[in-house]
């Protein structure tokens, strides 16, 4: 129904359950929605009777595939505060869930995308199942991988983070959980029956040793040493031009992902991971905080949504169009701080 809620909370036994309800829009989150999830948490977290969150998606396609991308855009282009008012309390979410005072449990079906890994990542238990694709798409629309990937992306084995925000691939089931953003796998057709065990107050790592299953290989082990190699490198001309000297199928793939991105946007990221491994969770928040707001005002996170959801034509025109053009004084100052509008952690 139209007026059926964006976001539902329920007191389920020893659970509070949050269920992202736009399944139509595969769960994307909206202010309202981050607004009202921060207000409930912090009601559970001086609630005795319960003793852990777990936040799933309606539906069967996603847990949350991100923001609401399209109101952004329109708020951006109009110029209200809409925008910044969703980064702003969306970036608070996600640092209360990253210091939440009880377990916290996302449930890692389908299309765990932007937005998603905000509200998924940074809690104690991320439970994948064989449905979960997980990315961290945001270069392709002349952002940056946000909502701290400036804290966990960095963090995960060798070079595997700056990897997939300069590609924005697409880790299925066993490689979240060798990257490190999912813990544990639970089939799908097992989780209904652990979500009632957790109700009825069993403990989850009791519960973890009787789900959990052993996710397989990873397909991106293999070139994981090649990802260590390239993408050691001191900048993204660098990387590229030692993707371009390996002379494999997956070097050239690779190094034809990162081009067809923002030029801005990649040396964005590339800053931004460099940058979050010297800084804790907040400071990577309020360095993104910073960031953001200087794509706000800028052109490339427009041309983006234009060309990949708007007009769906798949040629953005970015500005600058070369990474050659874009000055290392340009990216410097994405990363000025912002005075009296910083992030109010």
């Amino acid at each position: 129904m139209a007026d059926e809620p964006e976001i539902l909370f329920e007191n389920r036994g020893a659970v509070g359950l949050i269920t992202l309800n736009r399944p139509k829009a595969l769960n994307a989150l909206t202010h309202g929605m981050v607004v009202a999830m921060h207000a409930q948490l912090k009601d559970w977290a001086d609630d005795d009777t319960v003793w852990c969150v777990v936040i799933q998606g309606a539906g069967e396609r996603a847990f949350c595939a991100g923001g609401d991308i399209r109101a952004l855009y329109e708020s951006g282009k109009a110029g209200t505060r809409y925008i910044f008012d969703f980064y702003r309390d969306e970036y608070l979410l996600n640092a209360y869930i990253k210091h939440y005072p009880k377990p916290y449990m996302a449930l890692m079906s389908g299309i765990v995308m932007g937005g998603g890994v905000g509200v998924s990542v940074h809690g104690s238990h991320r439970i994948a199942d064989e449905t979960t694709l997980f990315a961290m798409p945001e270069t392709g629309i002349g952002l940056f991988p946000d909502v701290g990937g400036s804290y966990f992306l960095p963090r995960s084995a060798g070079e595997f983070g700056l990897y997939l925000a300069l590609t924005g691939a697409r880790l299925k089931t066993a490689d979240a959980i060798h990257a490190g953003v999912a813990t544990h796998y639970v089939y799908a057709d097992n989780r209904a029956e652990f979500l009632r065990a957790l109700v009825s107050g069993q403990k989850i790592d009791v519960l973890l040793a009787e789900f959990a299953e052993e996710p397989g290989p990873a397909p991106l082990v293999a070139p994981h040493f090649a990802i260590d190699r390239h993408f050691a490198q001191g900048s993204i001309e660098a990387i590229l031009a030692s993707l371009d000297a390996d002379h494999t199928d997956w070097a050239a793939d690779t190094a034809n992902t990162i081009r067809a991105k923002s030029p801005t946007a990649t040396k964005l990221a590339f800053r931004q991971i460099r940058e979050g491994t010297k800084l804790d969770f907040d400071d990577c928040m309020r360095m993104e905080f910073r960031m953001v707001n200087r794509v706000i005002a800028g052109h490339d996170f427009y041309e983006g949504v234009r060309a990949t959801i708007i007009d769906k034509d798949g040629a953005p025109k970015w500005q600058p169009a070369t990474l050659a053009d874009v000055r290392d004084a340009d990216i410097d100052a994405y990363f000025a701080p912002l005075g009296e509008r910083e992030l109010p952690l």
